[in-house]
């Protein structure tokens, strides 16, 4: 478990522009779903930058990729979906690339480089967030090859390090 972390407040023109990239990545108007103004900080840690807006771990950053928490729940219900057969459940939450074969269905539109969430057809849990390889349409009707690239995974560090947090 990573040790070394500072936490502090963002300064109101930093928050903007975080708010502004996460905006355009998420296609979610944060300043709408959070109180901003109530305070941003970051989470600065040996995995990630890990951003809270109202305490709540929403975003991170890492490698400059701008990603959404699994615990992000006003992302988890507004995303497109691809669930997964039970199968495929071990291999995502060691965060393997989805295959065609392990898809029961699509949930909603999306292009190729969108984020989409990865959810099990039993409980409709989250399980990862990944960026699709190919247009929904496309997916529903693939049969084999490789459809979403995961990257970030129940289990994965990031996903330990929030969970440590919120405890």
């Amino acid at each position: 478990m990573p040790t070394k972390q500072r936490r502090y407040p963002i300064k109101n023109k930093d928050v903007k522009q975080i708010i502004e990239e996460a905006q355009h990545k998420l296609g979610l108007n944060l300043e709408e779903l959070f109180d901003v103004k109530a305070g941003v900080e970051v989470v600065e840690s040996e995995v990630a930058l890990i951003y809270l807006i109202s305490g709540k771990p929403v975003i991170y950053k890492i490698n400059d990729r701008l990603l959404p928490t699994l615990l992000f729940s006003e992302f988890l219900t507004t995303a497109p979906k691809v669930v997964v057969d039970m199968g495929a459940v071990p291999y995502v939450c060691k965060g393997a690339t989805v295959m065609a074969p392990g898809i029961v269905r699509v949930e909603g539109e999306f292009a190729a480089g969108s984020l989409v969430l990865v959810v099990d057809v039993k409980y409709g849990k989250a399980l990862a967030v990944g960026e699709s390889l190919l247009d929904g349409a496309v997916v529903r009707q693939t049969k084999k090859g490789p459809v979403v690239k995961v990257l970030h995974y129940v289990g994965d560090k990031v996903w330990d390090y929030i969970k440590q947090l919120s405890d």
